[in-house]
C-alpha cells in the first residue's frame, strides 16, 4: 500500500483557499454588475417618468395660449413660440422614483416640441470589489415629444362682426375637434380636447 507524502495536505490547502477566494471575488463582481444594471434600469424608468410628466404638464399649460390664439388667428405664431418646460414636475416625478433631476431643457420646433430630462439615482453601486463604486450612481436620460396632431383648422360660420364662430380641427388620427369661440373661456374645455390635439410620447434622443 502506497502512503501519501506527509506534506501533500499542507500544499493543497493554500490552493483550495485561493480557489475559494477567486470564486468569492467572481460572485461579488457578478453581484456588483447585476446591481449596477438594476440601478441603471431604475434610473431609466425615473427619467422616462420625469420626461413624460414634464411634457404632459407642458401640454396642460398650453391651454390659455392655444385657445387665446384662435380668435386672433395667431395659432401658427403660438405653435412656434418658445415655451418654459415645467421642470418642477420633472423633479417631482424623479424624486418619486428615487432619483434627482440633473438636467431639464426644451427643444422647440414647429408642431413638435421636445423636453429632455436627465436624472441620477440616489443609490450607489457600492461594491467592495470595484474601486470608487461607493460614489458611483446610475444616470439616465429621456426625451418626450409634444406633437400637435391637428393642423390647418377650418374656420366656420363667421359672426356678424366678422369674427369666427368656431374652429374645426381634423386630426391625423381621424378625430375631429370643434372649438366654438363662445366656449373658449369655459372651465374644463382644454382638458377635454388637449389629449386629442396634442400627442405626448417618449422618443429616441
Amino acid at each position: 500500500m502506497r502512503t501519501r507524502p506527509h506534506g501533500d495536505a499542507g500544499q493543497a490547502f493554500p490552493i483550495y483557499m485561493m480557489m475559494v477566494a477567486g470564486l468569492l471575488f467572481l460572485a461579488l463582481a457578478f453581484f456588483a454588475v447585476g446591481k449596477a444594471s438594476a440601478l441603471r434600469n431604475d434610473s431609466q424608468g425615473a427619467a422616462d417618468a420625469a420626461a413624460l410628466a414634464a411634457a404632459q404638464k407642458a401640454r396642460a399649460n398650453f391651454g390659455p395660449g392655444f385657445l387665446g390664439s384662435l380668435p386672433g388667428n395667431a395659432l401658427d405664431a403660438f405653435l412656434i413660440a418658445p415655451f418654459t418646460p415645467p421642470c418642477a414636475e420633472a423633479q417631482r416625478l424623479a424624486e418619486a422614483n428615487d432619483a434627482k433631476r440633473e438636467l431639464c431643457y426644451p427643444t422647440p420646433g414647429y408642431l413638435r416640441d421636445k423636453i429632455t430630462v436627465k436624472v441620477e439615482g440616489h443609490e450607489s453601486v457600492d461594491s467592495p470589489v470595484i474601486p470608487g463604486s461607493q460614489n458611483k450612481k446610475a444616470t439616465a436620460k429621456a426625451t418626450a415629444l409634444i406633437e400637435f396632431r391637428c393642423p390647418n383648422p377650418k374656420v366656420i360660420d363667421a359672426n356678424s362682426d366678422g369674427s369666427p364662430e368656431a374652429f374645426i380641427f381634423t386630426c391625423l388620427s381621424g378625430d375631429v375637434v370643434t372649438i366654438a369661440t363662445s366656449e373658449i373661456g369655459r372651465p374644463g374645455l382644454w382638458e377635454s380636447v388637449s389629449r386629442t390635439l396634442f400627442d405626448v410620447r417618449l422618443v429616441d434622443q
